[in-house]
């Protein structure tokens, strides 16, 4: 209610509007950014905006600059994009304005907003498609400056942003064609013949006159054929030479990361189990625990230093008379025995009988161990 009553008073009192200024900004300013201080320009005092209750009036639901009553000062609320705002229009401008109340004064305001070169060329001609492949046709008896076709583009910025300049980058080769400075023509600089190539590519590269400026690349395929199969049959490698370059680019990229997370796979596992060994030596270093011996069953001293062998009980009696001692043997632990001979390098099994000699009743053995006990 209160902005249509603003409205009506603004429509009603359009001639008395007490004063107006303009401002220039560039688009694309960020949030907060000073326009202009418009008390200053305006003649006005800041506790005037103040008591006045001072605000901005743009007669649309849509405000890009906003009043700082506090400091008298205009500042960016939204970021303006020239562009979207006046499409070709020229010049942009934002018209709004300034009103106070008790008593009532309205102010105009007019800010341009000038254009930046935030924009790119864009290529209308040719189509750039991904899939299907286009070609310009150039019969083998094209003379000097046969046109072949035209780069057609624009450039939605506005003044010297939007002027286009063609230039040729690549070419399969660069003696056969040219591009126009200012209107993108390509045109043959010499008379085509049956050596040159069937298949010819063109990079161009249109550039705008700004500052940075901004660039597009587009790629014009020709073909300098007499005969539309002759064509089909060299052009149908051109998309079959882009897709197998880049599977191979896909597949070569995937090998070195393959090989790169083995490699460092395998290196991270080395270097663990090498703080792994070097650990458990360090711990057995240090460690006090007594080390014991293990010696397998029925070892034996193959050394020739030992007298018993290890198998055998044995017994000893003695008397009252050292000189009578005796001694007595037992059976031995197993029936086959190994003896080992010190003074020889071989070894000789000895097999015992199933009845030892001590068992037999009529053994010297016994009877002189009986005569003894």
């Amino acid at each position: 209610m209160k902005r249509q009553v603003l409205l009506f008073i603004l429509i009603v009192c359009l001639r008395l509007v007490f004063g107006q200024v303009s401002y220039s900004i560039p688009e694309e300013m960020a949030k907060g950014s000073l326009v202009g201080n418009i008390a200053q320009d305006l003649g006005l005092d800041v506790k005037r905006l103040k008591l006045g209750n001072a605000h901005v009036y743009s007669g649309d639901s849509r405000e890009y600059i906003e009043l700082n009553s506090e400091r008298g000062v205009l500042l960016i609320k939204e970021r303006i994009d020239r562009e979207a705002l006046c499409g070709d229009t020229t010049p942009c401008a934002v018209h709004f304005q300034i009103v106070l109340e008790n008593p009532m004064e309205f102010y105009s305001v007019t800010v341009e907003i000038t254009d930046q070169n935030d924009n790119p060329p864009q290529v209308l001609y040719p189509v750039q498609t991904g899939g299907s492949l286009v070609a310009e046709m150039v019969p083998r008896s094209a003379d000097v400056g046969y046109l072949v076709t035209k780069v057609v583009a624009v450039d939605v910025d506005s003044g010297q942003n939007a002027w286009l300049s063609y230039k040729l980058q690549k070419a399969t080769d660069r003696a056969l064609f040219e591009v126009g400075l200012q209107n993108g023509e390509i045109r043959t600089i010499r008379q085509v013949t049956d050596k040159d190539a069937v298949k010819q590519r063109l990079t161009v590269i249109v550039e705008d006159n700004g500052q940075p400026s901004r660039s597009a690349t587009v790629i014009v395929n020709v073909a300098v054929a007499d005969s539309f199969p002759e064509v089909l049959s060299e052009f149908t490698d051109f998309t079959h030479d882009k897709e197998y370059n880049d599977n191979l680019t896909f597949y070569l990229v995937l090998a070195l990361a393959v090989v790169s997370f083995l490699f460092i796979t395998c290196l991270v596992v080395i270097i663990s189990v090498k703080i792994y060994r070097w650990r458990q030596s360090r711990i057995l270093y240090h460690s006090n625990l007594p080390v014991i011996p293990y010696y397998p069953p029925r070892y034996s001293d193959t050394l020739g230093t030992g007298t018993l062998q290890h198998v055998y009980n044995y017994e000893v009696c003695r008397t009252t008379d050292s000189r009578k001692s005796d001694c007595k043997f037992g059976r031995a632990g197993s029936q086959n025995v190994l003896i080992m001979d010190p003074n020889s390098t071989g070894t000789m099994q000895r097999i015992q009988n199933e009845k030892s000699i001590l068992d037999e009743p009529d053994s010297p053995l016994e009877r002189r161990d009986g005569e003894i006990q």
